[in-house]
């Protein structure tokens, strides 16, 4: 074990490097990004990075609990405008999954399976159990899918320095109480437990999200999270964000690097239109509807709603949404993959 621990002490080190280096810039979201950035290069260039489960279940959970504490106060009221934007977000996904899919085949030769289970924005862990088991290169759409979510969530700060995205109040500047703190997680951290023994996807995110954002919202998580836990929740983010591209060889990257480059900018391109043209029905801010439509890891996102100071719990109800999506449209999709195969296996006919 003592070698796990130094490439996972070594990969948090190359994290922080980055990460303090991009955030001297002024960059918003600059930690999660630079640590990102950094080992991901790190990984392909041959180190040996790693974030053991454990590891990555505690930053789950402190993702959760940073995301729940941020709801924004006056989210209630903004429920009513969801309907709008969960309607665009559906809309999106058959957008970015039939055009992707179409471009990968046609442009790049893609067999089917490999440009549409490539194409699929989220559930990368069933995305690759299918691959896994027949259909399609598993390298392929490994390297095409985690680099959508590189792309996306380094993309979202970088617009923020350019575009007039808007943002929402600061948080409080009162600190929360550490006995209030240490209640919090201890919940969240059970919560998140519950969660993955019953199988949801990010099951710990998502059941510490939940407890905290109830305790918020009922006046029992009132105070802002201290800078010693959110900042190294951000640079162990980007730890584990750039960890995905260890064991990927140059060679491989750059078989899968330019379809996987026109795939990225297809969806981003559709995310940005679809956030833009919402903007016109909902009244929120253009940044928000971007990382809610956004199609970048449930994690990433709303570590950059809470860098970039949006409402967390429009963010992650429309990635819940989004999953529950893919849950549904990815089976099915492979089930008429698979079935046209099935013409041309008997010659002469």
């Amino acid at each position: 074990m003592p070698k796990i621990g130094f490439r996972t002490a070594l990969t948090l080190l190359v994290a922080a490097i980055g990460a303090l280096a991009l955030d001297a810039f002024g960059i918003p979201g600059g930690v999660l990004m630079g640590g990102a950035l950094a080992v991901s290069v790190a990984a392909i260039a041959g180190m040996p990075v790693a974030m053991p489960d454990p590891v990555r279940n505690v930053l789950f959970v402190c993702v959760g609990l940073s995301m729940g504490a941020s709801v924004a106060p006056d989210t209630l009221e903004l429920i009513g405008q969801w309907p709008i934007t969960l309607a665009a977000l559906a809309l999106e996904l058959v957008v970015i999954v039939w055009l992707c899919g179409l471009v990968l085949r046609r442009f790049f030769g893609f067999d089917p399976g490999t440009a549409y289970l490539s194409s699929f924005p989220g559930h990368l862990s069933f995305v690759m159990a299918l691959a896994t088991a027949g259909t399609g290169d598993p390298r392929q759409i490994v390297v095409i899918q985690v680099q959508r979510v590189m792309v996306l969530t380094l993309f979202a700060p970088i617009g923020a320095l350019f575009l007039p995205l808007g943002q929402f109040d600061s948080a409080p500047v009162e600190m929360m109480a550490l006995d209030t703190l240490a209640i919090g997680a201890a919940c969240c951290a059970l919560a998140g437990w519950v969660f993955t023994r019953l199988k949801i996807p990010a099951g710990y995110v998502l059941g510490s999200m939940a407890v905290a954002t109830i305790m918020k919202l009922t006046g029992n998580f009132s105070g802002a999270l201290p800078p010693l836990l959110v900042t190294p929740t951000f640079i162990g983010m980007g730890a584990l964000i750039g960890s995905r591209f260890a064991g990927i060889t140059r060679a491989e990257m750059v078989q899968a690097l330019w379809g996987g480059s026109v795939a990225t900018a297809i969806t981003v391109a559709a995310t940005t239109l679809f956030a833009i043209a919402v903007s016109f029905l909902v009244s929120m801010p253009v940044g928000q509807l971007w990382l809610g439509l956004s199609p970048g890891g449930l994690e990433s996102m709303g570590a950059l709603a809470i860098a970039l100071g949006y409402d967390t719990a429009f963010i992650a109800a429309h990635h819940v949404a989004r999953l529950l999506l893919l849950s549904f449209a990815i089976p099915l999709v492979v089930v008429m993959v698979n079935g046209r195969k099935q013409p041309s296996v008997a010659p002469g006919q």
